[in-house]
């Protein structure tokens, strides 16, 4: 662990820069999380209700009544059991002008570890239920001359299985949205009197689909998650992700946080802690509400 810096004269607030966010925030909010129950500890039943359709009838009959519905509960057992801790001396606080004190400390580990951990974990394991589920991504190294086109196919894929249209997400690379943003054909009319200064270049949505830039580090098919988080080295890059947030799911079965003062056991030094138990789900019946597009592997032509 490297040193703590001393220097009096640094700021108290930490100037870490280009601090992370949850890139994937609106999948961790969905309307799903209010809608399970818990089996048990770690295993949650996600409701789904199936009916019959309609059927002709008449004014001059009846026929018996039946239940034409049913209702079943989905299960899924939580498997995402993460802790992180940290002493902290009661002098290194002081001694670094509070530079170094537990705010701080875990303000610094949310945005640089814990949330984009978070984030790696979210995508992964959809795709990777996704394909479980006998699903196939576009596999193709992305130009100005197909993004558009993949784009399309995934809205389509997604339409044709009667996915809301409204709501829907894409996720994309930095690179993408460079791609997208010189797409032929993206700006079909120019008013020539606007002046150029007032065009916006800047990719918000298409088809009122929201448009979330990514970094590629946090948009890789499978990661290892030993400490942190790290690409493996066969993971292939995910490029762009369509989904509806309806699809998805990410309950929390256990969350514990606290900080104890310095005490005899500890030293004389203070201690963090925190665990949770969590993980991330595609509900079985909305697996076409989720579609990919990767880049070929090593090797593997575009």
């Amino acid at each position: 662990m490297t040193a703590l810096n001393y220097a009096t004269q640094y700021s108290q607030a930490l100037a870490q820069a280009y601090p992370y966010v949850l890139y994937f925030a609106a999948l961790f909010q969905t309307e799903n999380d209010d809608r399970y129950r818990w089996l048990n500890s770690n295993t949650i039943e996600i409701p789904s209700i199936t009916t019959t359709g309609r059927v002709d009838s008449d004014r001059d009959t009846i026929t018996m009544a039946t239940r034409n519905y049913a209702n079943a509960w989905e299960p899924k057992k939580l498997t995402n059991h993460r802790k992180w801790s940290t002493l902290v001396h009661p002098r290194d606080i002081i001694e670094t002008n509070h530079v170094a004190s537990i705010q701080n400390i875990t303000k610094a580990y949310n945005e640089e570890k814990k949330f984009p951990e978070m984030d790696a974990y979210l995508i992964s394991k959809l795709y990777a239920d996704w394909k479980a589920q006998s699903m196939t991504p576009i596999e193709l190294a992305l130009t100005t001359e197909n993004v558009l086109t993949a784009f399309d196919t995934m809205y389509q894929a997604m339409t044709e299985k009667r996915v809301p249209q409204n709501g829907r997400y894409c996720y994309i690379l930095p690179a993408v949205d460079t791609l997208l943003k010189n797409a032929a054909g993206l700006y079909r009319t120019l008013n020539v009197g606007v002046s150029s200064e007032v065009i916006k270049r800047a990719i918000s949505n298409i088809d009122n689909v929201q448009f979330v830039t990514v970094p590629s580090e946090l948009m890789k098919t499978l990661y290892n998650f030993t400490e942190g988080y790290k690409p493996e080295e066969n993971a292939q890059q995910i490029s762009m992700f369509m989904v509806h947030p309806s699809a998805v799911i990410t309950p929390i079965a256990y969350e514990f946080a606290r900080l104890d003062p310095p005490h005899a056991l500890s030293e004389g030094k203070y201690v963090y802690f925190e665990e949770s138990d969590e993980d991330v789900f595609i509900l079985n019946n909305r697996k076409d509400a989720l579609q990919f597009v990767v880049e070929p592997a090593a090797g593997v032509g575009g």
